[in-house]
């Protein structure tokens, strides 16, 4: 996967994973929103959907743990 899609994944999982606020996710609802959009992105843009989605569920996951998504 190239790092502009890497970067894209962990953006795009920042940013969806923070949407969730209303309903007080869990760090694994953050997980399973960041991988899904981690292999959408990935597959998508031609990559392994198997990494992205590795990659943006390790960005949902802890998005909270570096204040990106409270």
């Amino acid at each position: 996967m190239s790092k502009f899609l890497a970067i894209a994944a962990l953006v795009g999982t920042t940013a969806i994973a923070g949407c969730t606020q209303g309903i007080n996710p869990t760090d694994t609802d953050r997980a399973l929103i960041g991988a899904g959009v981690g292999a959408t992105i990935a597959s998508v843009g031609g990559g392994n959907a198997i990494k992205g989605a590795a990659i943006g569920g390790a960005a949902g996951a802890l998005c909270n743990d570096v204040r990106l998504c409270e």
